[in-house]
């Protein structure tokens, strides 16, 4: 009898063990939740940064027209009414490609902005 008690308490000893280190809500798990967790706050911070420089971005131009403007020349190629504009194209002979300049002219300064261009029409 005292066997088959013994027995019995072995068995169930291993049986708390096994869920302990492998069942659900075990050790294992628990581990595993410690990295999603870390993966997700790496996830949030980046998130964040990208958050701070929107909010910075969007504050930019909501108080100023020179954000604006700046957004539109470089992206839209926007060229004011008191500008000229030449854009020079050739390519250069230690190059495969070639090199942009363009070229702005206004009445107090000028700007030149040269890049590579990769083979590509200039229109």
């Amino acid at each position: 009898m005292l066997r088959i008690f013994i027995a019995a308490l072995v068995v169930v000893a291993v049986l708390l063990q096994w869920r302990f280190w492998l069942g659900d809500g075990g050790i294992r798990e628990l581990s595993q939740s410690g990295e999603a967790l870390t993966v997700l706050a790496e996830e949030l911070a980046a998130q964040q940064d990208i958050n701070t420089a929107l909010r910075a971005e969007v504050v930019d131009l909501a108080e100023g027209v020179g954000e604006i403007e700046e957004r539109a020349r470089s992206e839209l190629g926007m060229i004011g009414s008191e500008e000229v504009f030449y854009q020079f194209v050739g390519t250069r002979n230690d190059e495969p490609g070639g090199n942009l300049a363009q070229v702005r002219v206004t009445s107090d300064r000028v700007s030149v902005t040269t890049n590579e261009v990769n083979n590509t029409p200039v229109q």
